[in-house]
């Protein structure tokens, strides 16, 4: 990873588009930009009419002639064109010229780990369009390992968990590189799924899809862990008569619903680690799993997977941030590459 992080110093700005919120890092001037990955676009004209936190809003709330559009779907991006557009308008004029006086813009960008590619060029493409003369990729993974703080240059075994709206990832980092990994398509999405369902089969009560984040939304602070409240109200849609309607629901009834997704994520976490060394694995016994990104915050879920695995579980400070920060440090040049001291021939 030496001659990368020399090539990533060169780097003026890093992008980090996840299917869930784009943030942006300028050299110099740090996070610049932290919004929704969505645009709202009018079908008639073809006009960008808002971008970020504002489109977000529009969800579910627009007239026929107004489509609101994710251009990025499982940390891939699906449409070059609308990315682009939607990144010119959450940069602003002012970030622009700036980027724009650079005589060779270089830019970085995160991908998934198992990004096939023709992803890997969507998102060069998408840079490239902005102005970019030289784009470099740096894997989610590693990037969130360094916004956590983690030694993922030392010759020492980190496992980190990168959960995210789409998928989760992830992998053992030992010497700056991927020693073993795993994508599971199950996020924050997928729990939020669980709970709309339970919700309209037990309860015949519809949330209003496109509003906050339903788990968030029906269940406060430690809601999901067994020491959270009993019950708790949550307002929607009656399916019978289509009206308001009030219900309490049963906690625990929850906390079942949403471990039928979760599985999955424990079985990934088996399969990495039976894909190490044992030494490596004795040095996760000790050190434990690193959870990041946004869907790491869910109430509860850090206890259900030290309770799955026995192993420590802690969570990163902003982990929503960590991978943006990551890029952040390695533009800086706050990440410095092992040095082995060898002696002379």
């Amino acid at each position: 990873m030496t001659a990368r992080l020399d090539q990533l110093r060169r780097c003026h700005f890093a992008v980090d588009l996840g299917a869930s919120r784009t943030r942006v890092y300028v050299k110099g001037a740090g996070l610049v930009v932290d919004q929704p990955s969505v645009a709202a676009v009018n079908t008639r004209t073809g006009a960008l009419i808002a971008v970020g936190e504002l489109a977000e809003r529009m969800t579910g709330r627009t007239p026929h002639y107004i489509r609101v559009v994710r251009p990025v779907s499982g940390g891939n991006v699906v449409d070059i064109e609308m990315a682009q557009r939607m990144l010119r308008h959450l940069l602003g004029d002012k970030v622009r010229r700036t980027l724009r006086r650079k005589a060779f813009l270089r830019a970085a960008a995160c991908t998934p780990n198992d990004a096939d590619p023709l992803g890997r060029r969507a998102a060069i493409e998408t840079l490239v369009g902005l102005g970019a003369r030289r784009v470099e990729l740096v894997d989610t993974l590693i990037a969130a390992g360094v916004g956590a703080g983690l030694p993922v240059e030392r010759p020492e075994a980190t496992m980190i968990m990168v959960c995210g709206a789409a998928a989760t990832q992830l992998a053992v980092v030992s010497l700056g590189s991927i020693v073993a990994s795993e994508r599971i398509p199950v996020g924050g999405d997928a729990v939020d799924h669980a709970i709309v369902q339970h919700l309209r089969h037990q309860h015949e009560l519809i949330l209003p899809s496109q509003s906050v984040r339903p788990l968030q939304l029906a269940l406060s602070g430690n809601g999901l862990t067994p020491q959270g409240p009993a019950s708790t109200e949550i307002h929607g849609l009656d399916v019978a008569t289509g009206l308001a309607r009030s219900v309490k629901v049963d906690t625990a009834a929850v906390r079942d619903a949403i471990q039928t997704p979760f599985t999955a994520l424990f079985d990934g976490i088996g399969k990495v680690l039976r894909d190490c060394p044992p030494d490596l694995v004795a040095d996760l016994a000790d050190r434990g799993i690193m959870m990041v990104g946004g869907s790491a915050l869910l109430p509860g879920l850090d206890q259900m997977l030290r309770q799955a695995t026995g192993m420590p579980v802690s969570i990163a400070e902003r982990p929503e941030l960590c991978a943006i920060e990551g890029l952040g440090a390695m533009l800086e040049g706050r990440v410095e590459p092992l040095e082995l001291n060898l002696p002379a021939e």
